[in-house]
């Protein structure tokens, strides 16, 4: 057990927590194709942060830190999709 990071394991933790809480957002915008509450410049304000969160992470070789900000990069693509596809609808 001393091999065992409990920084990282409450990282590890925090980043499930908050990436999760994300996807319900991500589903329900694929599902009902409403983008009409999603703010770009929002989208694109925390886009940003995210990818400077992932590349902090990266630089400090933090799994928790990729590991969220990896998932929520991806995601934020997702809805800057849906938001380009579904703003016409």
């Amino acid at each position: 057990m001393e091999n065992i990071d409990y920084i990282e394991i409450i990282g590890l933790c925090a980043a499930f927590l908050t990436t999760a809480s994300f996807l319900p957002q991500v589903y329900k915008t694929w599902k009902t194709k409403d983008v009409s509450g999603l703010s770009l410049p929002m989208l694109v304000m925390f886009f940003t942060g995210v990818v400077l969160w992932l590349i902090y992470g990266l630089l400090l070789n933090s799994p928790s830190l990729i590991m969220a900000n990896g998932i929520t990069t991806i995601s934020l693509m997702l809805l800057f999709i849906f938001k380009i596809k579904y703003n016409n609808r």
